[in-house]
């Protein structure tokens, strides 16, 4: 798949991303759900914490996200991710476990396209759950360094309004339009 056709949702905990994922399957576009909460459940039922140390669980999600890039590698019409290999490469390069030159390199392996998706924590629809134990507020910085670390290396960061789900779809949906139109590749 051309990176120009890999779109990515991300942002901070709780601001609708799963729904408006939801809603793109639903029109039939592929989407690649979020690894962070895959691993926190299978950790659940093996009655493990739900995260291992920063460092062990940055890695898990960069491996199976990276997993999940080269599995989308035979689609080629606009695929979502929630979260991408580069939010598991910000958590990699906050635990301290990548420097900025493996990042440059790990970002240059696995692009996307330029307009990344980024949802804010919405104070409506937030709620904590067994997979997400994040306060608001944590949330809310959650989003402002993820916005700044794709911004850092080179994204362009498209805010989704906190509106219904059909226009979340219709605003995303219009803005891959132009994106591709744009060939949004790094």
């Amino acid at each position: 798949m051309p990176a120009a056709n890999r779109f990515v949702l991300s942002g901070g905990p709780g601001g609708g991303k799963s729904a408006l994922l939801a809603a793109l399957a639903e029109r039939g576009y592929p989407v690649v759900p979020e690894s962070a909460r895959a691993i926190i459940r299978s950790r659940l039922q093996a009655g493990l914490a739900p995260r291992p140390e920063a460092a062990a669980f940055a890695q898990a999600i960069f491996q199976q996200d990276a997993q999940r890039y080269q599995q989308s590698q035979a689609l080629d019409t606009p695929c979502f991710f929630d979260r991408s290999v580069v939010d598991a490469l910000y958590m990699l390069h906050a635990a301290g476990a990548m420097d900025d030159a493996a990042v440059a390199q790990q970002c240059s392996a696995y692009p996307y396209n330029r307009t990344v998706f980024f949802l804010p924590p919405w104070q409506a629809i937030y709620q904590t759950d067994g997979e997400r134990d994040q306060s608001f507020s944590e949330a809310q910085q959650v989003y402002a360094n993820l916005k700044r670390w794709y911004l850092r290396w080179g994204y362009d960061v498209v805010d989704v309004p906190c509106c219904s789900v059909p226009e979340r779809v219709t605003f995303v949906l219009h803005a891959v339009t132009q994106a591709v139109e744009q060939g949004g590749a790094d």
